[in-house]
């Protein structure tokens, strides 16, 4: 894979909210292997022992340039070797590197269009000289796709995703991170393009393999259940919904204890999917709990504890137990009531 100027990335990140999940612009291939011809080219590279070329002379003053988060240096030195390469003619797959890079230091500058058309360039001359099926195209691909979802162009991001993962599943084993990115990305945008149905085989496939690589119950894994259980729940597939929301609740106490704060939404929740299917013995006791745990975490007069009250005054009264309702409204507005306007 094409590696980026920033090695520290993660292929996941986004900049727009999907889930938290990191991402990395793929790694470029660093033509460091040709030997330099001209006189007027002294560069020394420390590491290979031997003259640089003048491209890779301001290719590496770039990626120094990047890793500092200097881009505008960054910016002009890959201009430079842009130069440079352009005299080896359009179709040089060091060329590709270089587009490649330089649409990286756009898309970190937000300069999104500008980095999609640096990105298709790389593209057309990567599948040129390697073909549209080398693992390589992969790092072009994505690079694309990201770029157009941060154009909010999510419909012409996700073919190329789809192009992505069938490169990286017949380059990698199905756990390489590659591949598990891929799928995320495939998820994310099907979710970004309100085809829900069709998010829902790639979020199950990205629990498996979590699951398998991280253990049930690492925080991704929770995530990605998270994510399962919404897209059933505002299906009205409460049953199944209930389940995914149980194993959260299960993570979520083993990863932050009995008393955590965000314990309580988990709580709540879980408690709205069982009174949808009228369950309400069972919502209930997570209702007291959960107020339990707010009470304890913001202190008694705290306005999330307002909302913990009237909400389970709601339940309360379809259970027809209406003096203990009536007990939690009169709670409610009270807090409600000294805390003012």
């Amino acid at each position: 894979m094409r590696p980026t100027p920033s090695q520290g990335a993660s292929f996941g990140q986004r900049k727009r909210l999907r889930q938290g999940a990191l991402r990395v612009l793929w790694l470029s291939v660093v033509c460091v292997f040709v030997v330099c011809t001209q006189a007027n080219a002294q560069f020394i590279n420390p590491r290979y022992g031997r003259v640089l070329q003048e491209w890779e002379k301001y290719y590496q003053a770039a990626l120094a340039a990047y890793h500092q988060d200097n881009f505008a240096e960054a910016e002009q030195q890959f201009f430079k070797a842009r130069l440079e390469l352009k005299k080896s003619g359009p179709d040089d797959p060091r060329l590709a590197t270089v587009l490649n890079d330089l649409a990286k230091v756009y898309h970190a500058e937000g300069k999104y269009a500008d980095a999609a058309q640096l990105y298709r360039q790389s593209l057309a001359i990567d599948e040129k000289a390697l073909g549209k099926d080398h693992r390589d195209i992969a790092g072009d691909l994505n690079n694309l796709a990201m770029a157009y979802h941060d154009l909010g162009k999510d419909a012409q991001a996700l073919p190329l995703y789809h192009r992505t993962l069938q490169i990286v599943e017949k380059s990698f084993w199905p756990g390489h991170e590659y591949v598990t990115t891929t799928v995320k990305h495939l998820a994310q945008t099907y979710d970004a393009l309100g085809r829900f149905a069709e998010a829902v085989p790639y979020w199950t496939r990205l629990l498996a393999i979590q699951e398998k690589d991280l253990g049930p119950e690492h925080p991704e894994v929770g995530a990605t259940l998270r994510r399962l259980a919404e897209i059933r729940r505002d299906k009205g597939n409460y049953s199944e919904a209930e389940g995914f929301y149980q194993r959260i609740l299960a993570i979520d106490e083993k990863l932050l204890g009995n008393e955590n704060s965000e314990l309580a939404e988990d709580l709540d929740t879980l408690a709205e999917v069982y009174i949808a299917q009228g369950k309400y013995a069972e919502a209930q006791p997570l209702y007291e709990r959960s107020l339990v745990i707010v009470e304890k975490a913001f202190g008694p007069e705290h306005r999330t504890v307002v909302r913990g009250l009237k909400t389970y005054a709601v339940l309360l009264r379809k259970m027809e137990r209406d003096s203990e309702a009536a007990e939690m409204e009169a709670r409610a507005d009270a807090i409600a009531a000294k805390r003012g306007p």
